[in-house]
């Protein structure tokens, strides 16, 4: 009587391997857990964040490449981080900052133009400072949301920004071409970020999340890391938004 022989774990090359991985916000949530999963996948990481000794922590525990304490809504820093860089770099992701939350009565002006400035213009100074950094065929990945594409009141300004972000990704493609540029957009990502928004509130929204989302679960950073890196490494997307939300538009 013959014995099948026993099957063989598949093994598999890291997808980023040799690559290097430049995160804008990389100290915390979504951006921590995507230059986690990169260096996980064989690639050098470089990371920035406003906070210095948040940042110091993550760069030892990420053992990353190096890093840059700054604000990346200061275009003169913005410009001289960039020229700082070696090339080629491969990939750039930008994570996403807080959105503003106010009717129109109540917006405080000061506060509207620092979130255009965070949304809007910050992936197009991202998008020029690139050229010439980050090698053909690289990509830049910039992540969003989703829940601006609800309407009510309080969403105007978040509403704005949430449907001008595809646009301006498709168009940055074409202009940027052979450099990829796509677009994730979480919906709720149970992060301290979310936390900080919700306060008191933050534990009956993930009651309601695992009792409404077709997922059975809250979305978390890693979630969302997953598929920024596979973004990256498919050399056939560019120019489109994929959404991560657990399903919760359908709901």
């Amino acid at each position: 009587m013959s014995t099948a022989p026993a099957a063989t774990p598949t093994r598999r090359e890291p997808e980023l391997l040799g690559q290097t991985v430049v995160v804008l916000g990389g100290s915390a949530g979504i951006g921590f857990a995507t230059a986690r999963r990169a260096r996980g996948e064989g690639a050098e990481v470089v990371i920035t964040a406003r906070n210095p000794e948040r940042l110091e922590h993550a760069a030892r525990e990420l053992g990353a490449l190096s890093t840059a304490a700054f604000d990346a809504n200061d275009p003169d820093r913005l410009e001289r981080f960039f020229d700082g860089l070696p090339t080629p770099i491969d990939h750039v992701m930008v994570s996403g900052s807080g959105p503003y939350y106010a009717p129109l009565a109540e917006m405080d002006f000061a506060r509207v133009h620092r979130d255009i400035d965070q949304h809007l213009l910050l992936p197009i100074r991202v998008a020029r400072h690139a050229v010439g950094k980050v090698r053909p065929g690289g990509s830049l990945l910039f992540i969003g949301g989703t829940g601006g594409r609800r309407r009510r009141v309080g969403l105007a300004l978040i509403g704005a920004l949430t449907a001008a972000l595809p646009a301006l990704v498709a168009n940055l493609a074409v202009e940027l071409a052979p450099i990829r540029v796509n677009l994730v957009a979480p919906g709720f990502v149970d992060t301290s970020l979310s936390a900080s928004l919700l306060g008191d509130q933050l534990d009956a929204r993930r009651d309601e999340l695992r009792a409404t989302l077709p997922i059975g679960r809250v979305v978390g950073p890693g979630d969302v890391a997953a598929l920024a890196v596979h973004v990256m490494s498919n050399t056939a997307l560019t120019g489109a938004t994929y959404d991560a939300d657990g399903g919760q538009q359908l709901v």
